[in-house]
């Protein structure tokens, strides 16, 4: 699946940039030049949820390997024995 989508906004992306030289070409009556332009803009809409999405996935993995390596953290500090000082008390201050 995850080639399917990049294989999609390769395909998008390629086809934008044609859709892009041929108006920066110009020379075109204006029908085709509005036609192109909106399936540029669909296009460039298409490429850029696409890009969204990846965004997110690659959110969702730092999220979640950042909240394994918590939890493997505190588990391992757990194995630790707590610093606690022995036989130590507070002793009052001497009055001067």
């Amino acid at each position: 699946m995850a080639s399917e989508t990049s294989e999609n906004f390769e395909e998008a992306f390629r086809r934008l940039e044609e859709t892009v030289a041929k108006l920066e070409e110009g020379g075109l009556p204006l029908e085709e030049a509005l036609t192109l332009y909106e399936e540029g803009m669909r296009l460039a809409q298409s490429c850029q949820e696409l890009l969204d999405k990846a965004e997110l996935r690659i959110t969702r993995l730092q999220e979640a390997f950042a909240a394994y390596r918590e939890e493997a953290s505190r588990e391992l500090h757990e194995d630790e024995p707590a610093y606690a000082p022995e036989d130590e008390e507070d002793e009052p201050l001497a009055e001067g």
